[in-house]
């Protein structure tokens, strides 16, 4: 047979072979579709429970209120809501929300901030360094067991009743739940990595800055979830302890007034204060942990 004879009786045979890798990459992108379709219903699933468990809570604390308990102790959802719309339409006794708002922010991201990056710089430096953790691992225990009112209380004698001793009060809060996990997963790095980047000629800056930080990366970043909310307690324990402006002097107040709508006020802005905060740390996360496996569908997420 003819070369091109021969060509063009094989021909044909390419063109099913085409088809076949366009039908292919078709079925997938149509099990990618459905598979974004699956994970929209879903979540539309998980956020209707939800709703709905939290209406079904709020319902039923109003009916019982309104019938069975005694509302001077319990409040309801209606008085706290309109608690929240007179505090954000005509301000509170101390003065605008939004000021106490931005006062108790304030002290907790500097807190956050200082004892966030104390808390990484020393566990990291102490988990590299056996001898030096074995010198200070039982002033910082001994630091860490004292409760954190009494240093609240010292604060405000050393620092005064202004923003400093609210955020050394948060400080010491978040430098623990971070240090502990900087820490660990300074300890935690795989030594062959460490080995072989030795033998290849990495100084110990290079070692620490290349392998020991990504590595701790994970642990030091899960720590941070929890330590911003550490940051918020620390700003409102010390505001408890003596302040003149802030969310815990609005819910001190609502306490020795006896306004439990009021204390339930101040719960909730601190509530969505410290979501807002978490959803952001979840985005910070996400963009510095690009490099490690997507997490499976099957695992647990909370």
């Amino acid at each position: 047979m003819p070369r091109d004879a021969e060509t063009i009786a094989q021909a044909p045979a390419a063109g099913p072979a085409g088809a076949g890798t366009g039908d292919r990459d078709g079925g997938e992108l149509a099990a990618i579709a459905r598979a974004r379709t699956a994970g929209l219903r879903r979540a539309a699933g998980i956020n209707a429970v939800r709703a709905a468990l939290v209406a079904a809570w709020l319902g039923s604390w109003e009916l019982a209120a309104r019938h069975w308990i005694d509302p001077f102790y319990y409040s309801m959802p209606s008085k706290i809501w309109e608690r929240l719309a007179g505090w954000f339409t005509d301000g509170t006794s101390q003065g605008s929300i939004w000021e106490q708002i931005s006062v108790t922010l304030q002290e907790a991201v500097a807190g956050f901030a200082l004892g966030a990056a104390g808390g990484v710089v020393l566990g990291i430096v102490l988990g590299r360094s056996r001898f030096l953790s074995d010198v200070c691992a039982p002033f910082i225990k001994a630091v860490n067991a004292i409760p954190r009112i009494i240093l609240a209380s010292l604060f405000i004698i050393w620092f005064g009743l202004g923003m400093q001793s609210k955020i050394a009060t948060a400080f010491v809060l978040v430098f623990f739940a971070v240090f502990f996990n900087a820490f660990q997963g300074a300890r935690e790095v795989d030594r062959n990595l460490v080995n072989n980047a030795r033998i290849l000629g990495a100084g110990r800056l290079q070692v620490l800055w290349t392998i020991v930080v990504p590595s701790a990366t994970s642990w030091i970043l899960a720590s941070l979830h929890s330590a911003f909310g550490f940051a918020i307690i620390g700003a409102i324990v010390g505001e408890y302890t003596g302040a003149d402006k802030g969310l815990g002097l609005l819910i001190n107040h609502s306490q020795g007034t006896f306004d439990a709508a009021g204390i339930y006020a101040g719960m909730i802005i601190i509530t969505v204060l410290a979501l807002l905060a978490e959803w952001l740390l979840t985005l910070l996360e996400g963009r510095l942990l690009r490099w490690r496996p997507s997490v499976s569908g099957h695992d647990v997420q909370i």
